[in-house]
């Protein structure tokens, strides 16, 4: 029961949308309305305000560190924690705060990845990081990192139900990016910095 009660949490905690909370609190126009329309640190900084991204990459950032941490924090054991990093990511995928239309979840699980171990979450920053400055592109630098966090996490000898709830929330990630695999696929995907109207 008590860990019901903690993946509960975590799914609350995750359904917190700190892209249109940082928009409304800053006076910008509510993500959801412009852009990809997804409600992501990404669409938000289509806006040109630096900080509203960074706020809200660092509240979805922070509240999958948080759900994790909590649940380790007060006794939950090991599958009742991967239980947690998975529903503060359904969390922020179908958040019930909006009506259950929520973003990718990048950010959350990067969250979940340095709480389960700093040195994961490094591993799967500097995947993304490789990419991305190869590429250019945020959505496959996203879709390589999370692909690999499970490789890593066994590599690092997580506990077996880390490993699994990592791969489901990589498929899941991969499965929200369905639309920037058809435009990486059809060369429209956009670059990282590259202008929105562009020729």
């Amino acid at each position: 029961m008590p860990n019901a009660a903690f993946i509960l949490l975590a799914y609350l905690i995750g359904s917190l949308p700190f892209a249109v909370i940082v928009s409304k609190a800053l006076g910008l126009p509510d993500p959801r309305s412009y852009g990809s329309g997804n409600p992501g640190a990404t669409n938000v900084l289509r806006t040109g305000r630096k900080l509203a991204a960074l706020l809200t990459l660092a509240g979805d950032g922070g509240k999958g560190w948080l759900a994790v941490f909590l649940a380790s924090r007060y006794g939950v054991d090991a599958i009742g924690v991967a239980a947690c990093a998975l529903a503060v990511f359904l969390g922020h995928l179908f958040p019930v705060f909006l009506r259950f239309k929520g973003g990718k979840g990048v950010a959350t699980a990067a969250g979940t990845l340095f709480a389960f171990d700093p040195w994961l979450g490094a591993a799967g920053a500097a995947a993304w990081l490789a990419v991305a400055l190869a590429t250019r592109y945020a959505s496959l630098a996203s879709m390589v990192a999370a692909v690999l966090a499970p490789a890593f996490a066994y590599l690092m000898s997580a506990q077996a139900s880390t490993v699994v709830a990592l791969a489901a929330i990589a498929a899941l990630i991969v499965w929200r990016h369905k639309g920037n695999i058809v435009n990486l696929s059809a060369g429209r995907e956009r670059k990282i910095g590259e202008k929105e109207a562009q020729a």
